[in-house]
């Protein structure tokens, strides 16, 4: 399934619309959050993927938000999402992901409310350097009751742990997916998505089988 989506995507991208327009053969569309705390990549990580231009709502970031946003270790980043970041991306003839990027603040918790709405699942990015701060984001995943994969993200010079280590400190359940990613990449984002979307399959299949 991996590369089949992978390689499905690839040919979307030479279509000759651009990619501007959905294929005539897509029949369903999905709603997924891409989520995490505070700079670890989502704006990032929707604009690689996206067959459309992505919609953006970056600001750039004042000695004000200094205050409030921890730029301990990212001392370089100068913008912020404060609203969303929208993306899209076509996996198949028939199937369709409208990709919606969250802000990590916490200020920013009451627009998840609406943001989760309709969302069959999210892909929640981390960052070894600050793992801890990723309890927050999945802990209003499990209040909403959205299931999520966990995708860490490449970080030039940033620590790398064992799988098992990582899955300890972020306390997931075992059928939780975990993979590794570069954002900046297409191909490292599409697969991230995609253990995604194989879980909130499977988990489709059992509860159809309850």
């Amino acid at each position: 399934m991996d590369s089949a989506l992978a390689s499905d995507h690839g040919a979307y991208g030479a279509h000759p619309d651009g990619g501007v327009y959905l294929r005539r053969t897509v029949r369903t569309a999905a709603k997924i959050l891409i989520v995490g705390h505070f700079a670890v990549g989502k704006t990032t990580f929707v604009g690689s993927l996206s067959e459309i231009r992505p919609l953006r709502t970056e600001e750039t970031m004042t000695q004000a938000g200094a205050l409030v946003d921890d730029l301990a270790g990212i001392e370089g980043k100068t913008t912020t999402t404060v609203a969303m970041d929208f993306g899209r991306l076509t996996l198949s003839d028939s199937l369709v992901l409208y990709l919606f990027g969250a802000p990590g603040q916490q200020r920013f918790t009451r627009l998840w409310q609406d943001m989760t709405q309709g969302a069959l699942g999210a892909l929640v990015l981390a960052d070894t350097r600050r793992l801890e701060q990723s309890f927050d984001v999945m802990g209003l995943l499990e209040e909403h009751g959205l299931p999520y994969a966990v995708a860490v993200n490449h970080f030039d010079g940033a620590p790398s742990h064992p799988e098992e280590e990582i899955r300890e400190a972020l306390d997931l359940l075992p059928e939780t997916p975990l993979v590794t990613c570069d954002a900046r990449d297409r191909i490292s984002s599409t697969r991230a998505l995609i253990s995604l979307v194989e879980y909130l399959q499977t988990r489709t299949a059992a509860q159809e089988h309850v």
